[in-house]
């Protein structure tokens, strides 16, 4: 048998560093964080060889006194928090009291402070066990801290960094990261002498726009929600917006930025009903709430987090994405790439749109049985006098699929079965959410021949064929009549809409269908319903479009997250066409 001892002080510490000092990147953000809790006001960073060789974090903030030096690089000594009360309300961003002491384990730390109000500066340093007596220094008001050789005296882990230039990548985006929490600090950040970047104190929009860039902060709707003390702000990117993978997902609470899969889902969840299955959404956002009502002691490098009320949380985040994405409707979002807005002010070029007959007559009650409106009403006639609507007024038709139409700023290409096909599925959702969808009945019923699987759906699962809309009846043990379908989707192919939706009950359920897949359901429904492409429309019909769109929540996007609609201004316009040269 092994006998049992106590491991020494600095064979602790470097055991703590393995957990704390992942990286250069992750001592670079321990420094960083000290600096902010220490109310430092401008934070300058310097790195050297990806931060394995130096790294330099510099503030203006309260400074640590003399007699104090040595405890901030002793283990589990800490300034901010003293009792377990103290634990389970932490606002600070540090409060473990091992940082410095892990850092200093596997380094060549030197601390220099001056605390504000004192005339003299002092400085301490440590090279693994040794570590230095206090000595006088000079410094501003502030404190100072390098670390030179990480992993100097454990070279089995240094053996797994990777090169100097991914590992400033990984200090760079800790950087990021807490520079986007902090607009209102100053911070400037330095690689082998060379500036990367210099952030002067700014608004959250301005940081955002500099950390992110003018793109994101283009198209990116705003969030400001408060309910029962929790508070969501930030940003999040429009679908448009997003990216093949995730690197640009930034989400905070109180301050700390964090990795926590409940927040992650609400956030999926949000975006689910109009992003593509295999983009990621970008976005900045920050969650204030109750201290004591979240767990930041879970991890020693404090980036997971615990919600005393989970389920609350998740709700909230939900809404509050899911209410500003909604905003995002046609001709209502922010300009930049992608589906781009049309302003609300600003007179219309005058649209002489009577005289032009540019597509064939097609029946006058079409978008009457869509939309349940009275054709007349769908007919907007622009006058020189009145302000273009958001996506304009309908010119022509494109090949069969397209919508081109004038408004303010110019040009707007409309793809109309997408487009339709966001309006049917929010009327479905919205129809749904009232309980019952809506039955229209059929003057003719359609024959549909069946397997027996489906013939077994429609017999057991009637109740909720009808919930959606649908009336089917069992003729034969291989033949269906389709007697009825959802209002919204009278024009649809009776026959194929039933079998896929028979389908999907077959597949997943009743109780799943409804409970997990709802919005599935309701998108194959919508995708059947949608207008065809090579369906002539009318000017009369395109204009109701329009207009639909931008009465509809989520209209720039389809259901599979694709846009439907795109701005083409008329300074691109001249510059295609070189005009002004």
């Amino acid at each position: 048998m092994h006998e049992i001892r106590v491991l020494p002080d600095l064979l602790i510490s470097q055991i703590a560093a393995g957990e704390v000092v992942e990286r250069p990147a992750s001592a670079f953000k321990e420094l960083l964080e000290n600096s902010i809790d220490a109310g430092g006001r401008e934070i300058a960073a310097a790195l050297q060889g990806g931060g394995s060789k130096l790294i330099r974090v510099s503030d203006n903030g309260v400074g640590i006194g003399r007699d104090d030096l040595p405890l901030a690089l002793a283990r589990h000594a800490t300034s901010k928090i003293a009792t377990l009360a103290d634990l389970e309300r932490v606002a600070s961003l540090g409060f473990r009291g091992e940082a410095l002491a892990s850092i200093a384990a596997v380094s060549r730390l030197t601390l220099t402070s001056r605390k504000r109000g004192e005339r003299n500066a002092w400085t301490i340093s440590a090279s693994g066990a040794e570590v230095s007596r206090v000595a006088p220094a000079s410094l501003g008001a502030g404190t100072a801290i390098e670390v030179r050789e990480l992993y100097f005296n454990t070279p089995a882990r240094r053996k797994f960094l990777k090169s100097d230039a991914t590992e400033f990548a990984h200090c760079e985006e800790a950087f990021t990261r807490i520079a986007l929490s902090r607009p209102e600090i100053g911070f400037a950040l330095q690689h082998n002498g060379r500036m990367h970047r210099q952030l002067k104190a700014q608004s959250r929009e301005a940081r955002v726009a500099a950390l992110l860039g003018e793109e994101f902060q283009q198209n990116a709707v705003a969030l400001e929600e408060a309910s029962a003390g929790l508070r969501l702000t930030g940003f999040a990117a429009l679908p448009a917006y997003s990216r093949a993978a995730r690197d640009a997902q930034y989400f905070f609470v109180n301050g700390r930025f964090v990795r926590d899969k409940l927040t992650a889902h609400a956030i999926r969840q949000a975006y689910h009903d109009v992003l593509h299955h295999e983009r990621h959404p970008a976005y900045a956002l920050f969650l204030e709430i109750d201290p004591g009502q979240v767990d930041v002691n879970v991890h020693p490098t404090k980036i997971e987090v615990r919600f005393r009320d989970a389920r609350a949380v998740h709700q909230f985040v939900f809404h509050a994405l899911d209410k500003a994405l909604s905003r995002s409707i046609a001709g209502v979002a922010t300009s930049g790439p992608g589906p781009r807005a049309a302003p609300r002010h600003g007179p219309a070029a005058p649209l002489h749109q009577a005289s032009m007959n540019l597509a064939a007559g097609e029946p006058a009650a079409f978008y009457d049985t869509l939309f349940g409106r009275q054709p007349e009403a769908a007919v907007i006639e622009p006058d020189a006098g009145r302000e273009a609507p958001p996506l304009g007024f309908a010119l022509a038709q494109l090949a069969g699929a397209y919508v081109l139409a004038q408004n303010a700023r110019g040009l707007v290409v409309v793809d109309m079965h997408a487009a339709h096909e966001r309006i049917v599925y929010e009327k479905l959702k919205r129809a749904l959410d009232a309980e019952r969808v809506p039955l229209q009945p059929l003057l003719v019923p359609v024959t549909v021949h069946a397997d027996a699987v489906e013939v077994s759906v429609a017999e057991q699962h009637r109740e909720l064929l009808e919930k959606i809309g649908f009336e089917i009846a069992v003729l034969s043990p291989s033949t269906l009549a389709v007697r009825g379908v959802p209002l919204p989707l009278a024009d649809a192919d009776a026959r194929e809409l039933a079998r896929g939706v028979l389908r999907e009950i077959a597949e997943y359920g009743a109780s799943r269908v409804l409970a997990e897949r709802q919005n599935e359901l309701l998108a194959t429904m919508a995708c059947h319903a949608a207008v065809r492409a090579n369906r002539t429309l009318t000017l009369a019909e395109m204009n109701a479009l329009l207009r639909e769109m931008e009465a509809t929540e989520r209209s720039s996007q389809c259901n599979h997250g694709r846009p439907t609609w795109f701005q083409i201004t008329l300074g691109e316009l001249d510059k295609m066409f070189m005009r002004g040269r």
